[in-house]
């Protein structure tokens, strides 16, 4: 059983974040050329920005961190193997275009799933997927179907699945938040980030590529990505995990960037293409610097409980003394937040855990919990601790266990019967006295009288 209190607290943090607007406080929402976006504290899985997050939206090749996702998984459970050897099914490239981003590997050509996975990966190779796609679920069309059973699993709403490549094709959609969910899940995947990470990539083939080194196009980590060609989206900090573009979709990028202990993912699609004074810009690359800027200048990780801030007074039972206590958190508890932060709306809400407030405790005995809350909105959770061990009293021990023993209606039942029967008892002892000292008595009458007759008295 757990007791509920809410109190309001003024401290010098208050905000709330949602997915279909930028956060609620006075920073300033960054200008962006993309038509969607998402920024993610990687740390809590608090959305710092988001726009048109839930739109759908052609993926292009983010579509393949779900196709490299089920190949991982299919590795992990043990149904196929990194040095399998795979051969190219005849339609393996069915659907491309001359200028579509391939990888060269044709039907026939036998090469290991880890090399498809690194051509898909860093190369974005379309027919590398396709391969992938008909080895594990036996077609192309079969894995598509896996593709959507494994979106809906992870609570994609928005996202539905045509090919397994993000070639443009009808109904082959997806949204920015839907695509923070796959990558999630793909990135507890030590490879996928390795292979995101990867800047150039020698094939093992020679039959891949012409045998050339394929290069990462991400050019916030690349120099050699096309898109790079004067360094200057490089930025410090940064990795993975894909770009995409097409026509319809648009440049598209999914990243990752650390500065100090602030982690940020940024998904940004729709992006332009510009020639601008004879450079060529690409702002799926300038929008994601942009958002990184914006989340690294203006937040910090700010303490909104501290260790050594008292929570709630409690009574112990059976305790020595008056019994009364107070809860501390059991650490404290921090959270990424603008730098101009509200001071107003930061709402605890403590539970106290009464089953467990009985004597003796030791020092740190978790006894309930504190839930920080801005603008309804749930920050995070901290277990509430006492400092002290609580001894026990003996005295009170004893007589609470009896009012316990005492308290329970059949030990009154017995009590009552085994009063009963003691009281029979003794009836039935003091009434078989009284009769053998009658007994007793009778016989020493009669023997008296014997006695006088023998005398002739």
């Amino acid at each position: 059983m757990k007791k509920f209190r809410i109190f309001s607290l003024i401290l010098c943090l208050a905000l709330a974040f949602g997915l279909a607007s930028p956060a609620a406080s006075a920073l300033s929402a960054p200008t962006l050329d993309g038509q969607a976006a998402l920024v993610v504290d990687l740390d809590s899985g608090r959305f710092l920005y988001a726009l048109n997050a839930e739109q759908q939206r052609a993926p292009a090749s983010l579509t393949k961190i779900m196709s490299v996702l089920l190949a991982l998984e299919a590795v992990d459970r043990g149904d196929v193997s990194l040095n399998d050897v795979v051969t190219a099914q005849q339609d393996c490239r069915e659907g491309l275009g001359e200028d579509s981003s391939t990888a060269g590997i044709i039907p026939g050509v036998q090469l290991s799933l880890r090399e498809l996975l690194y051509c898909a990966m860093v190369g974005s190779a379309n027919e590398a997927c396709n391969v992938i796609g008909s080895y594990l679920s036996g077609s192309v069309s079969a894995f598509v179907d896996r593709m959507n059973q494994r979106a809906s699993q992870l609570g994609c709403v928005n996202t539905h699945f045509v090919n397994t490549n993000g070639l443009p094709a009808e109904e082959h959609y997806s949204t920015a938040y839907d695509l923070y969910l796959i990558t999630m899940e793909a990135m507890k995947h030590p490879l996928f980030m390795e292979m995101a990470n990867t800047i150039e990539y020698q094939p093992e083939s020679r039959y891949v590529n012409d045998g050339k080194v394929i290069h990462n196009s991400n050019a916030l980590i690349s120099q050699y990505s096309d898109y790079n060609a004067y360094g200057s989206y490089l930025y410090e900090g940064a990795s993975g995990i894909k770009t995409g573009y097409t026509r319809a979709a648009g440049y598209c990028l999914i990243s990752t960037a650390q500065r100090g202990d602030v982690r940020a993912l940024v998904i940004i699609m729709g992006c332009n293409g510009y020639y601008n004074a004879g450079i060529e810009e690409f702002r799926n690359f300038s929008d994601s610097i942009t958002l990184y800027n914006w989340v690294f200048d203006n937040f910090a990780y700010r303490e909104l409980l501290s260790a050594s801030e008292p929570m709630e007074q409690v009574q112990i039972r059976l305790a020595e003394g008056d019994g009364e206590i107070t809860l501390y958190p059991q650490q404290a508890m921090t959270a990424l937040l603008p730098a101009d932060f509200d001071t107003e709306n930061m709402e605890i809400r403590v539970s106290v855990y009464e089953d467990k407030l009985v004597a003796p405790l030791e020092a740190g005995t978790v006894l309930g919990e504190a839930q920080v809350f801005f603008n309804g909105d749930d920050y995070g959770t901290v277990r509430l601790v006492n400092r002290g061990a609580v001894e026990l009293a003996r005295g009170e021990f004893i007589r609470e266990r009896l009012r316990q023993i005492f308290s329970n209606g059949w030990v009154i039942t017995l009590l009552i019967i085994l009063l009963l029967l003691a009281g029979g008892y003794i009836a039935l002892v003091t009434r078989y006295r009284r009769l053998r000292r009658k007994h007793l008595q009778e016989r020493k009458r009669r023997a008296q009288l014997r006695a006088q007759q023998e005398r002739g008295e």
